[in-house]
């Protein structure tokens, strides 16, 4: 299981002390902000996770810059994507969001919808499809916490017996994460428990 350490709204310095201590994977959801990082702290070998929502302005920044995005839910951010990516770079590592709860204020595809873009997102260049990303309906109650994650696991396999082979279940943060490795994530994206809580 890979962690992720969501550093937004943290100080380089921050970052550069988990790196110190072994931390190599960090996530960002907002895009200047992440990119400042990384410039600055490029010699460091880290690699950038963006997970936030994604507009289409912010695409290239995005596709320049960071290793991997978790945050996909439309077929145009992912074509955009795709164009944007340097062809003499490494594959864009890639995974659709999905809105498991329901949330109309939450990002992500619809369930049934996933298969269809997850198709289409196979077939970008310069994109790599990993898996699915979710963010579930906070709540909790530890048994309510698996659903929604036992959820993804389930439309995981499921896009893979359609012939997709998806290796990245990313779900679960410091509030969930029990929950959400005890359903098969393979990855975690952890801010407060690694940081401390948020000033801003």
């Amino acid at each position: 299981m890979r962690l992720v350490a969501v550093s937004k709204t943290f100080a380089v310095a921050a970052v550069r002390e988990a790196a110190r201590g072994g931390q190599r994977d960090f996530g960002e959801n907002y895009v200047t902000e992440g990119v400042d990082k990384i410039t600055e702290l490029g010699a460091l070998g880290l690699t950038w996770h963006y997970i936030g929502p994604i507009q289409s302005n912010k695409t290239r920044l995005i596709a320049e810059h960071f290793d991997w995005v978790h945050s996909i839910d439309r077929e145009k951010i992912a074509a955009r994507l795709s164009q944007a990516r340097a062809p003499e770079r490494r594959e864009l590592q890639v995974c659709i969001q999905v809105n498991v709860s329901g949330e109309a204020s939450k990002s992500g595809v619809a369930p049934a919808e996933t298969a269809s873009l997850a198709r289409m997102v196979a077939a970008l260049p310069h994109l790599k499809l990993r898996g699915l990303m979710a963010i579930p309906e906070p709540t909790s109650d530890a048994h309510a916490q698996r659903r929604p994650f036992a959820q993804l696991r389930a439309l995981r396999d499921e896009l893979n017996r359609q012939g997709l082979e998806l290796d990245t279940l990313s779900m679960g943060m410091s509030a969930d994460m029990e929950a959400a490795i005890a359903e098969g994530a393979t990855m975690v994206r952890v801010g407060t428990a690694i940081f401390g809580e948020r000033t801003s």
